[in-house]
């Protein structure tokens, strides 16, 4: 079972829904907006939400590459708590595969200026082996 995070007032994605697929904001009839404040509340939102042009819950696993440097550069505390999750965790962070900590690595040779920042000749093998591939 997937559960998507799809609120009762964003009709143009129920075509998503099906059998496998479930938005319980949906099925509870809570709107966006509602669930925002519960989320802001509680503590779920991004530090970043008002900065970015879209954002979410700080911990979720479809933000892109950019928010999870973000996340980890200017709230250090909500990585290291994201990187202990992911140890814990029973599935990988991505669903092609990649962990939290493959991130962290990558993070962390774009901090000693092995890697490049968004390079888009960046590949994951790059963190593979002695790291024949560094960039400088």
């Amino acid at each position: 079972m997937e559960y998507l995070g799809i609120a009762a007032d964003e009709p143009k994605r129920f075509g998503q829904l099906n059998e496998r697929k479930r938005a319980p904001l949906v099925e509870f009839g809570i709107e966006e907006g509602l669930c925002g404040l519960y989320c802001q509340y509680n503590g779920l939102l991004a530090p970043s939400y008002e900065t970015s042009c879209r954002d979410g819950c700080w911990m979720c696993h479809n933000q892109g590459v950019n928010q999870l440097r973000q996340l980890r550069k200017e709230y250090p505390q909500l990585w290291a708590l994201l990187l202990k999750w992911d140890t814990d965790s029973p599935v990988n962070f991505k669903a092609n595969g990649h962990t939290v900590h493959d991130y962290d690595r990558r993070f962390q040779l774009e901090d000693e200026h092995f890697l490049v920042p968004g390079d888009p000749r960046f590949k994951w093998s790059m963190l593979d082996g002695d790291l024949q591939y560094r960039l400088f």
